[in-house]
């Protein structure tokens, strides 16, 4: 039986007290179901079939700077675990992506994030609220007409397109665990709010969210609110007209806001004006104010402020997609729509199973998941992978899983202290000297 069915093994996803395999994090009734999603999706098991498909796209992520054969023959991705370039041609190996098309590849990452959303870890949580963060991505691909057509791309200053297509990603992360709970994709023309309002309803209770200052919109706010002790943080808006309700403390008041008519047009259900607490604070460089739905009967103003430097831990999430998984490979790799949409949610799965494991290793260790250096656990689980796809006997892929969290172990972060001194501005170059005195 090759080893990747035994990776996608799973009897109880929450039992987080058998810690013995990797993926221990993908149960095999949810690959099941995403793959009947394919509509090419035949009974006759063929040299490629729609499983070993699935986890061919999870190891395109992994091995980023590989081609797509090299990335299955290192997996020794086959039917009867052979991968050789006498069973997998190239050409084979695009049409079984095809055949099994996106659709199940997202599928499958929002199951997973739905469950992993309930999930709760060491300091995961802030006076009683899970945190979680709300942030947009760009992602360019090929320039060809037909992704060019589909995705589009932005205009510079001379109207002109930019030289590629681009699709944006909207993502709802949570910043204790780094794990992506649920996302959106859509061509670059789509704008960021529309795409977060789409997912708002699948936000659990009893959180809050910390969002950029891109996402100021009385609608989305008010949806997030309109849940079961929901809230939200956001920086405040520059010419922002507010009306002083009441005062809590210097620096923590409750203020009033119109809603413009452009959205009491689009979204009949908002009413003229609506209601805020405003808490400004103290930064190196001046003063910075943040606007929340917290009450300020149950929620320090202070503790607020403190808590909306985690919005930080979002970029860092995206940054270990784009840096540590694509080696600041900018455009993907795939140039066909279907492929484009499947290659992400492929990469966004991979990331979040990484992240997952990283996070149970972290519990073995009493430590907190954002304790763990992503760039490395990359790494050392695409190692392990290559060596057990050619493990010998099987038999023996059990015990190498079982080892693989306590390998994950000992790549937590130093925390180190800062510096204490200032930073020093340098001369900067230039290639013109200085004028003789």
């Amino acid at each position: 039986m090759p080893f990747q069915h035994d990776l996608l093994d799973l009897r109880d996803l929450f039992n987080f007290s058998n810690l013995s395999s990797f993926t221990h994090n993908i149960p095999v009734k949810w690959v099941e179901s995403a793959l009947r999603l394919s509509e090419s999706a035949t009974i006759r098991r063929r040299r490629l079939p729609s499983d070993q498909v699935l986890w061919l796209v999870l190891g395109m992520a992994i091995f980023r700077e590989e081609p797509v054969h090299e990335v299955a023959r290192r997996l020794n991705i086959c039917t009867k675990s052979l991968a050789s370039d006498s069973l997998l041609a190239r050409s084979g190996i695009s049409h079984a992506r095809q055949r099994l098309g996106s659709e199940p590849v997202e599928w499958l990452f929002r199951e997973t994030g739905g469950h992993w959303r309930h999930e709760r870890y060491p300091e995961d949580e802030w006076n009683g609220l899970q945190v979680f963060a709300m942030d947009g991505a760009l992602f360019r691909t090929h320039d060809t007409p037909e992704l060019r057509e589909h995705f589009g791309s932005g205009n510079t200053s001379t109207k002109r397109q930019t030289p590629f297509p681009m699709l944006r990603l909207v993502a709802l992360m949570n910043v204790r665990s780094h794990i992506i709970v649920d996302a959106q994709v859509s061509p670059y023309r789509r704008g960021e709010i529309p795409l977060a309002e789409t997912f708002i309803n699948h936000i659990p209770s009893r959180f809050i969210t910390l969002l950029d200052k891109g996402f100021w919109s009385a609608n989305l706010l008010s949806l997030i609110h309109q849940g079961d002790d929901r809230h939200w943080l956001i920086p405040e808006k520059k010419g922002l007209i507010q009306k002083v309700i009441d005062t809590y403390d210097e620096g923590d008041e409750l203020v009033e806001m119109k809603v413009s008519p452009q959205a009491r047009k689009q979204h009949p259900y908002l009413g003229e004006t609506w209601q805020a607490r405003r808490v400004t604070y103290k930064t190196k460089t001046g003063h910075k104010t943040i606007l929340t739905s917290l009450p300020a009967t149950e929620y320090n103003a202070e503790a607020i402020a403190l808590l909306y430097k985690e919005r930080w831990e979002i970029e860092l999430g995206f940054r270990d997609i784009k840096s540590s998984m694509q080696g600041n490979a900018i455009t993907l790799r795939s140039k066909k729509v279907d492929l484009v949409y499947q290659e992400l949610w492929g990469l966004l799965l991979s990331y979040n199973v990484i992240r997952r494991e990283a996070a149970m290793a972290a519990i073995q260790f009493d430590r907190s998941p954002s304790d763990i250096r992503f760039k490395a656990v990359c790494d050392y689980i695409a190692v392990q992978l290559i060596v057990m796809a050619a493990s010998n006997p099987l038999s023996g892929t059990g015990r190498r899983l079982s080892e693989l969290r306590s390998g994950i172990g000992s790549l937590f972060l130093e925390r180190r202290s800062r510096p204490t001194t200032p930073r020093t501005v340098k001369i900067s170059k230039t290639r013109y000297p200085a004028p003789l005195k």
